[in-house]
């Protein structure tokens, strides 16, 4: 794939972990190390944009969960890069359905509407699983629920209005100044709203409710900053609106029953309706799915849009190009293209098939190990399994 479609029997020529040529008459350097796809589809490293990778090992046992800072007082200064975990067992996995980069984000934190600072991460094998922290804050509006017991939804939009408005006079008022005490938020956590207003930094709101949706595409023209949305089940019902100010959302595909009053109107076609009118659009898969089977379930998503009518190229473009586009990274990574990070894999047949695998993963222009823990421990007991029958 390229950014002029497909191409057929292509050559990748990778140098320095960058792509230096692509196309269907590429001449190879003598003492090239060659990896033959033997016509299989290529397609760039796919790019998850909300996962707690690295944070949450076993959901189960708080010791290896670290996604939310509920009771440090944190709230939009708390950041998950500081309890990445690059020996984590999970990213292996997702390495090996095809996953180099994830955006890991904050689940919460004791200052509400604010969940924190999520990280962009590099899913290779070294050491340096962050690679560009600060990738966005984040924040969730949901209203009344039974963890916050009498929360009202305006409550949560005039906190996140007045917090934003507070970080603004502050930046103007100089960095000797005092913060209002009639602001619940503490100095760093003003402080860390900077980059939003700034724009260096979107924020991205979960949020589902189509109201919600309305007041957030009118938070980002108010303050003029750029907004992201996540989950937003029922953002299709203003997909024209979305369009007109470039918001861009990130869903499930596969959300079609409500969970919450907050998105009775889930429906499977949402991904489809979205491309259609034209909203920046990257995938997600369902919550539990989000550290464990990462990449496989995201694959999975994007073939259950496919199937309710987003097309195949778009598809994959939220998974990569329009990914890296959204986070703002499409400089360097998300596309087959000579410049780009030469993050890429070769798939046995269609990745948004369930039973292909990728045959290569390159990242950073290296084939990476497809190892995990379940293929060692497969590879140890299936011999003795077998040699029992």
């Amino acid at each position: 794939m390229s950014t002029a479609g497909r191409i057929k029997n292509a050559t990748i020529l990778v140098q320095d972990a960058r792509i230096v040529a692509i196309g269907a008459d590429i001449d190879v350097p003598a003492g090239i190390q060659v990896i033959n796809a033997n016509g299989n589809i290529v397609t760039p490293g796919l790019i998850a944009s909300a996962t707690y990778l690295g944070l949450v090992e076993v959901g189960s046992s708080l010791d290896t969960d670290d996604r939310s800072a509920s009771s440090e007082g944190l709230g939009a200064s708390f950041d998950v890069r500081y309890g990445l975990n690059f020996n984590s067992v999970l990213i292996p996995i997702a390495r090996a359905d095809g996953l180099t980069h994830a955006v890991v984000m904050p689940s919460g934190s004791s200052q509400t509407p604010f969940a924190g600072i999520g990280a962009l991460i590099n899913a290779g094998t070294g050491n340096d699983l962050l690679e560009e922290p600060g990738i966005a804050m984040f924040a969730g509006i949901d209203g009344p629920s039974s963890s916050k017991p009498g929360q009202s939804r305006s409550a949560e939009w005039i906190v996140l209005r007045r917090a934003l408005s507070e970080a603004r006079a502050l930046q103007d008022r100089g960095s000797g100044s005092e913060p209002d005490p009639e602001v619940p938020l503490r100095r760093a956590d003003l402080e860390a709203l900077g980059p939003v207003l700034d724009g260096s930094m979107p924020l991205v709101i979960r949020t589902q409710r189509e109201s919600d949706v309305r007041q957030a595409v009118e938070l980002s023209v108010d303050f003029g900053i750029r907004v992201i949305l996540y989950q937003a089940d029922e953002a299709w019902r203003v997909a024209e609106l979305l369009a007109k100010h470039k918001v861009p959302v990130i869903l499930d595909p596969m959300a079609n029953l409500p969970r919450r009053f907050d998105n009775i109107g889930a429906r499977l076609e949402a991904a489809a309706i979205l491309h259609r009118a034209g909203v920046p659009l990257a995938l997600h898969s369902w919550e539990f799915q989000m550290s464990h089977n990462a990449g496989q379930e995201l694959r999975q998503a994007a073939g259950i849009g496919i199937a309710n009518g987003l097309p195949w190229e778009a598809a994959l473009e939220s998974l990569t190009a329009g990914a890296a586009r959204i986070w703002g990274i499409e400089d360097h990574i998300g596309k087959l293209e000579t410049g780009m990070i030469a993050d890429l894999v070769i798939w046995s047949g269609d990745p948004f098939e369930m039973t292909t695998r990728p045959l290569t993963v390159m990242v950073d222009g290296y084939a990476v190990p497809l190892e995990t823990r379940q293929t060692r421990l497969r590879d140890r007991y299936m011999p003795l399994i077998r040699g029992t029958n």
